[in-house]
């Protein structure tokens, strides 16, 4: 059997009572360590499940999965994954290899941030497509994920940003002469986030551009969804662009329409109540 086990957004603890049951009974116990990561390391896990874990990198999934589900076809594994089991296509891949062997699965659910948004008070069914915002390089600098929020907006919808993580990637010199040595881990932050926003609509604008999404457009930026310094702020983008939360992971919300209960919110975590909401489209009760 191959578990697939949603470890929750926080600490070691955030695990269900069902997936820490399966995780002790499996011989094999792997840690998906590249789509998101947790606010304590891998000790404290193992320390907490009683179980010795195996770290599984970008490389290894996508290159040596099938031993990990050869191990799945004589015995029982479990692909433990920050938040929730299917926050990333990565894992769909992993069960339909699995279907096509013949080996049995089991998904145990767990929270993700794809939920754990409504913290800030913004209602969950009053979001759109989310959207994943890439770290820029000199030479590549895509804007396509701003188009998508604008459309969300256009509906009256929040858009929920994922802001890149660099976990285990290599130089492009590195990559061309085969050398495996590694950059630092990196994790984008609201206000890196939010400045490539603000570049984006300047380039819009230089076009002839009205855009939908402004400097004054609501924002909220969340940090460390879960644990226990959490951290959330709403303002205007701009406003967004120079917030501190602090260390990994970040959010970033672009609002949509808001009911006047989700303002109100917001305002509870506004870096600056006079000016929260004076370019918010509202809706009535």
């Amino acid at each position: 059997m191959l578990y697939l086990v949603g470890l929750g957004l926080g600490d070691a603890k955030d695990i269900t009572v069902k997936g820490l049951e399966a995780v002790r009974r499996c011989r094999r116990v792997y840690l998906e360590a590249y789509t998101s990561v947790l606010t304590v390391g891998k000790e404290a896990l193992e320390e907490f499940y009683g179980k010795e874990l195996i770290l599984a990198d970008r490389e290894m999934v996508e290159q040596e999965a099938g031993s990990i589900l050869k191990e799945a076809g004589v015995g029982d594994v479990a692909f433990l994954v920050v938040g929730d089991p299917f926050g990333a296509t990565t894992h769909s891949d992993l069960v339909l290899r699995a279907v096509k062997l013949g080996i049995p699965y089991k998904v145990i659910h767990n929270a993700s941030i794809m939920n754990a948004v409504g913290c800030c008070g913004l209602q969950l069914y009053n979001f759109g497509e989310t959207v994943s915002i890439v770290f820029w390089t000199d030479t590549w600098k895509p804007e396509s994920f701003f188009d998508k929020i604008a459309k969300n907006r256009q509906n009256g919808m929040h858009t929920l940003c994922l802001l890149d993580i660099k976990v285990k990637e290599q130089s492009l010199e590195n990559l061309m002469k085969g050398r495996k040595i590694y950059e630092p881990p990196r994790y984008m932050s609201v206000c890196q986030a939010a400045e490539q926003l603000l570049a984006i609509i300047q380039n819009r604008r230089v076009q002839g551009e009205e855009t939908e999404v402004t400097e004054d457009t609501t924002c909220v930026g969340l940090a460390r969804v879960g644990a226990p310094d959490q951290r959330i702020a709403s303002g205007t983008l701009r406003q967004m662009a120079t917030v501190e939360l602090g260390g990994p992971l970040h959010s970033l919300i672009v609002t949509g329409t808001m009911h006047p209960l989700e303002l109100e919110m917001l305002k509870l975590f506004s870096v600056d109540s006079s000016s929260l909401g004076k370019n918010a489209f509202q809706k009535s009760t």
